[in-house]
């Protein structure tokens, strides 16, 4: 129901702004502007989809080598004590286990071509134990509020954009990503874990916990150490080889095992092409949504209302500047990248708004288009507390890059 209201808004609040731009300012483009936008989203809604088949067939069809060679259900064996407790609703050793693994895996690495398929895959076999089919269980909720918090250990992309837009220092913005992405992460797994009542103070989470904390660390230490060039070589050989490492391991356990790897890659590959058409209403409806709210303009006045309501309290303003990419990114990945990369060439890259918006940027992924494509995929309707408990993973993350950039820069 959340996510129907919110549709709905976007719809009546785009008409509200610009019927006020027609009869005030006398703009008499701007709903030639929203029936283009309608128009441009949904031919852009197919593409994505489109381009979105053969990735998912390459996928989907390892994955179905990894499930028929037992590797899956070996993994999820492996993770049992640690995802049995974030998890508590799948059964031990279910296969879906290795699915959330490897979609997880993906997303922390940057991998996102390989992580998408995984996390479908995944949903699909969360889909398999959900009695009723057209209602959100608490696994899914878990898994993709845990996606929509884009816990990434290396924001590359991000990076690269710096890099093009002239920054002196690309990658100084490597630290605060990092800790920002974290802090929502963990209050997007603290709020699930409450709403569903899950005990997360035992041994194997903590101990994941403390893992995680000191893989960080190292990671920080090792990324500091190196220069601009050497970091952004690195960390993309890096996942170069992870990617194929993984495909190769996957082929290699089923040959090992006797598995026709062929046939089974095949067999897999079927599904991509038809999950790649089951999401393609979800996407046009959302992205249709956000495109006439971004075209009304109402984007810039809630910006807008933000920087004075802050001015009135006698607060800082500095920030106001990147808060458009903060609230975009929830909407869209592309357009958060589109106004990332304006608010550094307004501003400069180097400057705290430059710097600021490649942080926000990186604090969380695109709730919106996760949830579309995750649930549609399934046909999931009834979305239950997933929107709200991702929103709250956001708003944390705008939060704490916010703090992290005026601590940092």
């Amino acid at each position: 129901m959340v996510l129907n209201y919110i549709w709905v808004a976007f719809f009546v609040i785009a008409f509200l702004v610009a019927l006020g731009k027609l009869l005030f300012l006398g703009d008499m483009d701007i709903f030639t502007q929203l029936v283009n936008a309608t128009f441009d989203s949904s031919k852009n809604a197919f593409e994505i989809s489109l381009g979105l088949t053969g990735i998912l067939a390459l996928w989907l069809g390892i994955m179905k080598i990894g499930e028929q060679s037992g590797m899956i259900g070996s993994l999820s064996h492996w993770l049992s004590p640690v995802f049995c407790r974030l998890f508590p609703d799948i059964p031990k050793g279910h296969p879906a286990m290795g699915s959330i693994f490897m979609n997880l895996s993906a997303n922390m690495l940057g991998l996102d071509n390989a992580a998408t398929p995984m996390g479908l895959k995944a949903m699909k076999e969360l889909q398999e134990l959900n009695p009723r089919k057209d209602t959100a269980t608490n696994p899914m909720i878990m898994f993709l509020v845990i996606n929509t918090s884009g816990l990434i250990l290396i924001p590359v992309s991000i990076m690269v954009y710096r890099a093009q837009m002239g920054a002196a220092q690309p990658t100084d913005i490597f630290i605060p990503t990092l800790l920002t992405t974290t802090v929502s992460t963990f209050v997007g797994v603290a709020v699930v874990s409450i709403s569903q009542r899950i005990n997360l103070l035992c041994k194997p989470v903590l101990l994941l916990v403390g893992g995680i904390a000191l893989f960080f660390s190292a990671l920080i230490l090792l990324f500091v150490r190196l220069g601009r060039d050497q970091m952004g070589a690195y960390s993309t050989l890096t996942a170069n080889i992870i990617l194929f490492s993984i495909i190769l391991f996957f082929i290699l356990w089923g040959v090992w095992k006797r598995t026709n790897v062929y046939d089974a890659f095949v067999e897999g590959a079927k599904d991509g092409f038809t999950t790649a058409v089951r999401i393609i209403p979800y996407l046009v409806a959302f992205l249709v949504g956000i495109a006439v709210f971004r075209a009304s303009g109402a984007m810039n006045l809630l910006v807008d209302g933000i920087g004075i309501v802050v001015g009135w309290f006698g607060m800082d303003t500095s920030f106001v500047g990147a808060l458009p990419t903060a609230l975009m990114k929830s909407l869209s990945g592309s357009g958060a990248n589109g106004l990332m990369i304006d608010a550094m060439n307004q501003y400069g890259a180097d400057s705290f708004v430059g710097r600021m918006s490649c942080v926000v940027r990186g604090a969380s992924d695109t709730t919106f288009y996760i949830l579309a494509v995750y649930f549609g995929s399934v046909g999931v309707t009834r979305t239950r507390n997933a929107v709200t408990c991702g929103l709250l993973a956001d708003l944390s993350g705008i939060v704490a890059g916010i703090i992290i950039s005026y601590w940092f820069f």
